[in-house]
């Protein structure tokens, strides 16, 4: 039994991929131990989650700090007292420093509500819809200093209906991305997975092709 992979999860918002996470890692034999969960807004549900759960929390009001420097610089230091393997980002929704992105490379993931490079940024399936995609899905990649532009781990795919409108698109996005976070972090804390030298993504000492693992309907 591998030993446990302390993981910290950084979010803004409802935690529902912190809770897909939490249900994964506490069943019997995953390696990955969520220890804390950070939040730029007090206000953040997924705080209670993770309370609920029995997992350290701490909040950092960004509108606190002067500038995003600094406010990276005091979140480098909460996360870093957890001594975490992996860092998580679960809806945290701050453009992160290339300092805080450099402190943490090769351990620092993001999930995304689209099939990468498609659609970055935000409103991702409202513009799925206005492009008439045939299909929509999620992403989790390693971060880097581009946004929502670090190396592909796992991407799931779902079928784009006639009748979608963004709310049913985004319901199913969110199901998949329930499903593939916690894989990819359980990759991760099997040692399974890893950031190349050369930055490629690696499972199982095989690099991935550059749009990951791809898991269809």
């Amino acid at each position: 039994m591998p030993q446990p992979c302390n993981v910290v999860v950084l979010l803004s918002g409802t935690g529902s991929n912190l809770q897909a996470l939490i249900d994964a890692t506490t069943a019997e034999g995953n390696p990955a131990r969520v220890c804390a969960v950070i939040s730029n807004r007090a206000e953040a549900y997924g705080l209670v989650r993770a309370r609920e759960a029995g997992i350290a929390t701490a909040v950092l009001d960004h509108r606190q700090y002067e500038g995003r420097e600094a406010f990276d610089e005091a979140l480098i230091g909460a996360i870093d007292q957890h001594q975490p393997s992996l860092v998580v980002l679960a809806g945290f929704m701050r453009i992160l420093t290339p300092a805080f992105v450099r402190h943490y490379h090769g351990r620092l993931l993001n999930i995304h509500p689209s099939l990468l490079p498609l659609y970055k940024g935000l409103h991702t399936h409202q513009r799925v819809l206005e492009a008439g995609d045939a299909e929509h899905g999620c992403s989790v990649h390693f971060v880097t200093e581009e946004l929502d532009g670090g190396p592909l781990v796992l991407q799931a795919v779902v079928r784009v209906d006639s009748g979608d409108t963004p709310a049913t698109l985004a319901q199913r996005v969110h199901a998949r991305e329930h499903q593939i976070y916690p894989l990819a972090v359980r990759w991760f804390a099997e040692g399974r997975l890893k950031l190349a030298g050369d930055g490629s993504v690696q499972l199982d000492a095989q690099a991935l092709p550059a749009s990951g693992h791809v898991i269809r309907h």
